[in-house]
C-alpha cells in the first residue's frame, strides 16, 4: 500500500488524485484550524467539528511533513486495529478470523485507505464494539469520539443489550458529544457551519441512485456530471427526485432497525457487532454518496464480527470482500469511464452496488432471524397433548397388565 501510495502518478492509480486529497486539501484545512476557525463558507467542509481533531493530528510529528505524518498516523492507527482485533479473537469463544480479514482486506482499496482519515474513524467504532462487554462505558465514549468525527460510529450503540448495558452506554456517549461540542463551540468560530454544506449535497455517480442515472443516461436522459461538494455528481432533471428518494430509503433503514430493535428476543455475545454492521450497510447503501472509503467502514465492521463464533455475518464479510475489490476497480482505475457513464463504467457500478445491496438485505435478514430463533417457535403439525388427553394409567404411575 506504502509503494502504491508513492507511485500513484500513474493512470491505474489516479494521476495523484488519490495523495492529492491529503497534501492539499486536508493540508488547506489544517492552515484555517490553527487559527482557531473551521472552513466557512467552504463546499468541501460537510463533517462534524472532531474531524478537526483528526486534520491537526499530524502537528505531533513535527519532523515529518504533513502528508509524512498523516501517513505514519493512519498506519498506526492500522496496527492499534489489527492489535485490538486479535486480542479479542483470542478470547474464549472468539476467532482471529476477523483479524485475518482486516489484514487483507484493507489493502484491497489500493493506497486509498492511507490518504483518508476513514481509518481514524474505523478505529473508534471497532474499539467501541469490542469494550461493550466489560465497559459499556468506554464503548459509550469511545462511540461518540468517533461520531464527532464522522457521525457514523453513532450506529455502533444500535445492538447493545437492553437494560443497563445500554443506559450505560447511551448516557455516556450523550454526555461525551455534549460536552466536546461545548468545548469545541467554546475553543473554535464556525463549529457548525458543516451542517449547511452537508444539506446541499446532491446524487453522487457512486451512489445507488447515480447508479440509476447512470442507465439513464445510457438511456438519453439529458443530465450531465459536475464536480461540487467534494464529489462528482448528476445535475439534470429528476435529480431532486432521486436525491429524496435516497433520504426516503434512509428512513426506511432507520426505521426497519429500530423495529428490529424493540421486536428483538434474543441477544448473543455477537449481537452488538452484527446490528452495528447491519445498521452501516444500511445507511451506506441508502446514502446519496458511496465513496470507496467508505468501504474501509464496513470491513472494519465485519472484522469485528468475525472475531465472535456467534456472528450471523460470515457471508456477509464474503461479499463485502468482493464489493471492495471492485470499489478498487472503479475508482481509480476507471474512474473517467464512471464519470462518462460509459458500458463499462456502468456495469462496474451495478456490480459494487449491487454486491452491497445484496450484503444489505442479507445482513438485516440473517440479523433478525438470529433475534427469533425457529427453535423457540411451535411445530405447525406437532399434536397439542393435554394432561386430560393421557391415558389415567400413565397419570397414576400404575403398572401394565400382562395378558399372557
Amino acid at each position: 500500500m506504502l509503494w502504491l501510495l508513492t507511485h500513484d502518478q500513474y493512470a491505474l492509480l489516479g494521476r495523484d488524485g488519490v495523495a492529492r486529497e491529503v497534501w492539499k486539501l486536508y493540508f488547506h484545512w489544517y492552515g484555517v484550524l490553527r487559527h482557531g476557525a473551521f472552513p466557512s463558507g467552504d463546499q468541501l467542509w460537510q463533517y462534524p467539528p472532531g474531524a478537526g481533531a483528526v486534520l491537526l493530528s499530524p502537528a505531533v510529528l513535527p519532523g515529518l511533513t504533513y502528508f509524512q505524518a498523516f501517513v505514519v498516523l493512519t498506519l498506526l492507527t492500522d496496527a492499534v486495529i489489527a492489535l485490538v482485533l486479535t486480542r479479542a479473537g483470542t478470547r474464549p469463544g472468539h476467532t482471529l478470523l476477523g483479524a485475518a480479514l482486516w489484514t487483507a482486506g484493507l489493502p484491497l482499496l489500493l493506497h486509498i485507505p492511507l490518504a483518508r482519515y476513514d481509518v481514524q474513524v474505523t478505529a473508534f467504532a471497532v474499539v467501541s464494539l469490542l469494550t461493550m462487554s466489560h465497559s459499556p462505558r468506554a464503548a459509550g465514549a469511545f462511540a461518540a469520539l468517533g461520531a464527532l468525527v464522522k457521525v457514523w460510529p453513532a450506529l455502533a450503540l444500535i445492538g447493545t443489550p437492553r437494560g443497563r448495558t445500554t443506559r450505560q452506554a447511551w448516557t455516556t456517549a450523550l454526555v461525551t458529544a455534549v460536552t466536546l461540542l461545548a468545548l469545541m463551540a467554546t475553543l473554535f468560530r464556525h463549529p457548525f457551519d458543516f451542517l449547511r454544506q452537508q444539506g446541499g449535497r446532491g446524487v453522487q455517480i457512486e451512489s445507488l441512485g447515480g447508479t440509476v442515472l447512470m442507465f439513464a443516461r445510457r438511456a438519453g436522459w439529458p443530465g450531465r456530471t459536475r464536480y461540487q461538494y467534494g464529489a462528482v455528481e448528476f445535475v439534470g432533471p429528476h435529480v431532486h427526485q432521486v436525491a429524496f428518494c435516497s433520504l426516503a430509503l434512509t428512513g426506511v433503514a432507520f426505521a426497519l432497525m429500530l423495529l428490529w430493535r424493540l421486536r428483538n428476543r434474543r441477544w448473543t455475545p455477537a449481537t452488538p457487532y452484527d446490528a452495528a454492521l447491519s445498521a452501516v450497510l444500511l445507511f451506506t447503501v441508502t446514502s446519496r454518496v458511496i465513496s470507496p472509503q467508505y468501504m474501509i467502514w464496513l470491513i472494519g465492521l465485519a472484522a469485528v464480527c468475525l472475531t465472535s463464533r456467534h456472528t450471523t455475518q460470515r457471508p456477509v464479510a464474503l461479499l463485502l470482500l468482493a464489493a471492495t475489490a471492485v470499489s478498487a476497480v472503479e475508482y481509480p482505475a476507471y474512474y473517467e469511464e464512471v464519470i462518462n457513464s460509459t458500458w463499462t463504467g456502468c456495469v462496474l457500478m451495478l456490480v459494487r452496488n449491487g454486491l452491497l445491496t445484496i450484503a444489505a438485505v442479507v445482513s438485516l435478514v440473517r440479523l433478525w432471524r438470529s433475534g427469533h430463533p425457529l427453535a423457540e417457535r411451535p411445530e405447525p403439525d406437532a399434536p397439542s397433548w393435554k394432561p386430560d388427553r393421557i391415558p389415567a394409567l400413565f397419570r397414576t404411575g400404575g403398572e401394565l397388565p400382562l395378558n399372557r
